[in-house]
């Protein structure tokens, strides 16, 4: 009596499949306990799993092992496309099984592995089953494809939006969330890792498939483009159909990109205002270091002897405190300044450890100083007070000489125009795919070229009445020594340049004015 194994696999867990799927086992049993010499061991199912790989396929898998152990003598099964896609996976497991003595029995393609031609006729079978499975492949990519260019969402559910028989939907839990990150990054000047931290803290649920909030994970919302209502899908492809290996699309595919699909979030200018903070962020004199918005001097304080940035460091004293310094971040990495190998330079001469406390003594004496006391004064700082108490956005920056908004916000209409005819043209294969790639760069520079320029320009300040009474008495207490929390410095503070240990420059918003303070003389002076 030969132990006798079945296998049967169904591609798909549909229900006209399914009922398959049954059959295929009942006949498997059936025709076993018909013969005489053949006892049934074991029927081996995979329902709902592709078979151009053997990844995956838990009872495929099972069933070699089983093999391997001796358990049985046979195995048939319905043909060689149920028994694997793959050319290379069907030669490689039927001469496996035939070295352990177990012959494979195809009904439909009446072929034994035990039998001297076998492999011949195995091997023309198998690449025919392989072929169909690169034609069903491409088919269903072109079809793809075209549902994408409708507006067909391929995809799963994310923070904001629920998709639902291709289409997106708003959820409000969800869009109130990605709006406080946008507005914790724009208007409260945090960076990543300080939203991840606070909405942590605040029990909020992460994104799905996110054990909980990261830095990542803001970057993710922060630049994602369905929140401003665009759709770009393409971003990852299938590049071999044996493999199903999923990739990110570097080029080697064109993207499918449609503006203004669905309801946005939040409204276009602010997300390109995301874009371009981002990568203002991101810009550190050409260096790789990322901007960090985790303390209020961060990304604030410049060296003037290399152009790096300052960095915090948290220094122990005596007793036992902890206190934040901040240091050039060349000297920090390279020491002193000093020539490389290659003829390069890399350090920095500035050494200082520039303390937190002694920023905020300055900043108290440029407010004393300018007498903020007097009603002039008052309106040169007013947007910057009031972006701490959180009663208006944050004040513009000085557009560029010439610059004219509608201008800009035209010509980024007239390119959205070319990028869309492009698309056209690749579609109607009016041009080749390496034309239409150098043509869509050229046209996403010129974007992030005009939409930074309009940003520069568009940033407003506007003062709520029922708030100005308390302003003064603010300032008064900043003046005075009180302990403000870091947004409020955040939008004080332009820039802090250390021009050496003994030079310190302080530029505040909106003031047109340079403040230089010297170890020998602690009282500021306006250049």
């Amino acid at each position: 009596m030969k132990r006798v194994a079945a296998y049967c696999r169904v591609s798909t867990d549909k229900e006209d499949q399914a009922n398959s799927f049954e059959s295929q086992k009942r006949y498997f049993r059936e025709c076993i306990e018909r013969n005489p010499d053949w006892e049934l061991f074991d029927v081996y199912a995979d329902e709902g799993i592709s078979g151009t790989s053997t990844r995956g396929r838990d009872a495929f898998n099972r069933m070699i092992e089983d093999a391997r152990a001796a358990s049985f003598d046979f195995i048939i099964t319905k043909e060689v496309s149920r028994f694997a896609r793959n050319t290379v996976d069907t030669l490689q497991y039927t001469r496996e099984l035939k070295r352990l003595g177990i012959g494979v029995l195809f009904v439909n393609d009446h072929i034994n592995t035990l039998e001297p031609d076998a492999e011949l006729r195995l091997t023309i079978m198998s690449s025919i089953a392989q072929e169909e499975s690169r034609k069903t492949s491409e088919r269903v990519k072109w079809g793809q494809r075209r549902r994408m260019e409708q507006g067909v969402v391929f995809g799963h559910s994310l923070l904001g939006y629920d998709v639902h028989n291709g289409r997106l939907r708003i959820d409000e839990d969800g869009a109130a969330v990605v709006r406080s990150v946008f507005y914790k990054f724009l208007d409260e000047g945090k960076g990543s890792s300080v939203i991840a931290r606070e909405l942590e803290e605040a029990g909020i649920p992460a994104p799905s498939r996110a054990a909980r909030w990261s830095h990542t994970a803001i970057l993710r919302i922060l630049r994602n483009e369905k929140y401003c209502g665009d759709l770009v899908q393409k971003k990852t492809f299938t590049p071999d159909y044996l493999s199903h290996k999923k990739e990110y699309n570097r080029g080697r595919e064109a993207f499918v990109a449609l503006q203004d699909h669905h309801e946005p979030i939040v409204s276009r200018e602010v997300f390109n205002a995301a874009q371009s903070e981002l990568a203002r962020r991101s810009r550190s004199c050409g260096q790789k270091a990322r901007y960090s918005g985790c303390h209020a001097f961060s990304g604030k304080i410049e060296c003037g002897l290399c152009g790096s940035r300052f960095v915090a460091r948290v220094r122990k004293s005596r007793d036992g405190t902890k206190k934040r310094v901040w240091r050039c971040r060349e000297a920090v990495r390279h020491g002193t300044r000093k020539p490389s190998p290659d003829g390069e330079y890399s350090g920095c001469d500035i050494h200082l450890q520039l303390k937190e406390e002694a920023i905020l003594s300055m900043i108290q004496q440029i407010l004393a100083y300018l007498g903020m006391d007097t009603d002039p004064a008052v309106a040169e700082l007013i947007s910057v007070v009031n972006a701490s108490l959180n009663t208006a956005a944050p004040a513009p920056a000085c557009p560029p000489a010439g610059f004219c908004p509608d201008d800009a916000g035209r010509l980024l209409h007239i390119l959205a125009q070319k990028k869309a005819r492009l698309l056209e043209l690749y579609l109607e294969q009016a041009i080749e795919k390496s034309e239409y790639l150098q043509k869509a760069e050229e046209f996403e520079q010129e974007r992030e070229r005009l939409e930074y320029r309009l940003q520069s320009g568009h940033r407003r300040s506007r003062l709520q009445e029922d708030e100005s009474a308390r302003i003064p008495s603010f300032i008064q207490s900043l003046i005075a020594g009180g302990e403000q929390d870091d947004p409020f410095y955040r939008n004080l503070i332009e820039q802090i340049v250390v021009r050496d240990p003994g030079h310190i420059e302080i530029v505040l918003k909106n003031l047109a004015v340079r403040w230089s303070f010297r170890r020998e003389d602690a009282s500021p002076a306006g250049a």
